[in-house]
């Protein structure tokens, strides 16, 4: 499986990402945001998290402008596999991608901390490695993760099983405890918590690993 992992000024969490697709087994390439087209061959394209652009606008909103980002909506339109995290996962709202948008944490707080995260539904590939239900440790970095839609997308996600995560113990006020939701094919995935830094026992929970191993299997078994 061929991976892409897109950096922007701002970004921190690139490397982990990267570290992440590769310990699950892919074969990573880094791409810069102002590229106008992903390498050949790309299964999977990763946005990581940190502060774009210093979100000196929106959160997301000049990264989803940047030339690279066209290259990743045809990608997603295609049918390719998109996972974004935290600012990622606003880059992905701010691009359309996926629907609602991240606001300012309820408590107006910046939040670093590890969380619990209900895995809501198992139907996409990023989720086929945990089952329905089950609790995952989690951390999450983040001052605009608050994510919120109208009540009638809200409706539509949980009655389409788009929503991928919710939090145990919501942080920041996110509507229905949101933490993350895929698209309505389910290969794009957004998401607040970094599961990139929950690979290993030395991080304090391996439960990230089974993300990347998931979707990495099923796209090498396909």
């Amino acid at each position: 499986m061929r991976a892409a992992v897109i950096t922007f000024p701002g970004s921190n969490c690139d490397r982990d990402l990267e570290v992440g697709l590769r310990m699950a087994g892919a074969e990573v390439t880094r791409v810069w945001h102002k590229d106008s087209a992903l390498p050949e061959g790309i299964d999977f394209v990763g946005i990581p998290g940190g502060f774009s652009y210093g979100d000196y606008l929106r959160c997301g909103a000049i990264a989803a402008n940047s030339p690279i980002c066209a290259a990743v909506k045809t990608h997603a339109e295609k049918g390719g596999y998109v996972f974004g995290v935290c600012n990622g996962f606003q880059v992905l709202t701010e691009t359309r991608l996926l629907p609602g948008a991240l606001m300012r944490n309820a408590g107006l707080k910046y939040i670093c901390r590890t969380v619990g995260l209900e895995v809501a539904e198992n139907d996409s590939d990023f989720l086929k490695a945990y089952s329905a239900g089950q609790v995952i440790q989690v951390p999450i970095a983040h001052h605009d993760g608050n994510y919120t839609a109208s009540e009638e997308e809200l409706d539509r996600l949980a009655g389409e099983g788009r929503i991928a995560f919710r939090y145990t113990d919501n942080p920041n006020g996110s509507k229905r405890d949101i933490a993350g939701i895929t698209s309505a094919n389910g290969r794009v995935l957004g998401m607040m918590p970094h599961p990139e830094r929950a690979m290993e026992e030395a991080h304090g929970s391996s439960d990230g690993a089974r993300l990347f191993a998931g979707v990495v299997g099923s796209m090498v078994s396909a």
